[in-house]
């Protein structure tokens, strides 16, 4: 009979030790997507169709959060800056923010909850009507044939829509900032122009874009292929997606932006 002590001790150490055995597994299964990769991208067509699904379909709600968030911050910036004379500078503030920061966090969020929710209830969809298993037994990978082209479509589509949200931003705090509130859209433009650093700011986001659209993307694939064939464990999962993937991104963002901009 064990004591009050050591059954506290395994309750507490019972939950650390699966999501160790968890990733543990997970980086197996990152070893075996990387094995059969150059299947799945030697017939792009499979990846191809992926990014549609994944990238294309993700279109829109990135093209309007964008819009919407880059006027926020042009409304929010401008009431900063006007009190120091300063609100000629709006179309910096509003590009860096969106370039260095907001572009690639907010847009992998977005990816995570519609395109990588939806990896993961295809597959573990896929795994419950036992689709998975008929490849098998036709002699078919089917983590070459499913999972591999889902996970490099979502790799690849990432880094555009994080480039498509800053985009669309800009445009944004265009409208509000020149449009709305009367700034002088050389200034705006020109002066944005001058700050922003192709590589210190523009090539550090499409970096941190290409890390969270692949960490998404492989806990997506990895979720829906773990997934209980249930109902129930399909729709755990597919949760489980979505809150893994908002942590790792914000967690990803700390340590990226800790070594990309510790010098500036």
């Amino acid at each position: 009979m064990t004591n009050p002590l050591s059954r506290a001790l395994q309750s507490l150490g019972a939950p650390v030790t699966n999501a160790l055995i968890k990733l543990g597994f997970a980086c197996r299964f990152l070893v075996s997507v990387l094995k059969v990769s150059p299947f799945a991208l030697c017939r792009f067509s499979l990846t191809m169709r992926e990014i549609w699904f994944a990238g294309v379909l993700s279109v829109l709600i990135i093209v309007v959060s964008g819009l919407f968030v880059g006027m926020v911050l042009a409304l929010q910036g401008y009431e900063t800056l006007v009190r120091f004379g300063a609100s000629s500078s709006l179309g910096v503030l509003v590009a860096l923010s969106l370039v260095r920061e907001l572009g690639p966090v907010i847009g992998a969020l977005l990816f995570a909850s519609r395109a990588g929710s939806a990896i993961t209830a295809e597959i573990g969809l896929m795994k419950a009507t036992e689709q998975l298993s008929a490849m098998e037994m036709m002699a078919v990978n089917p983590v070459a044939r499913v999972v591999a082209p889902k996970f490099w479509g979502g790799v690849i589509s990432m880094p555009l829509l994080a480039a498509l949200f800053s985009a669309m931003g800009i445009f944004g705090g265009y409208l509000v900032g020149v449009q709305l509130l009367g700034l002088d859209a050389g200034s705006f433009w020109s002066q944005m122009q001058s700050a922003v650093d192709f590589r210190l700011d523009v090539v550090n986001g499409v970096i941190k874009s290409v890390c969270f659209g692949f960490a998404v993307s492989l806990i997506a694939v990895f979720e829906g292929y773990d997934a209980p064939p249930t109902a129930e464990g399909v729709s755990g999962a597919t949760t489980r997606t979505v809150v893994t993937s908002a942590l790792v991104i914000l967690g990803l963002d700390v340590l990226l932006t800790a070594f990309m901009f510790r010098g500036i």
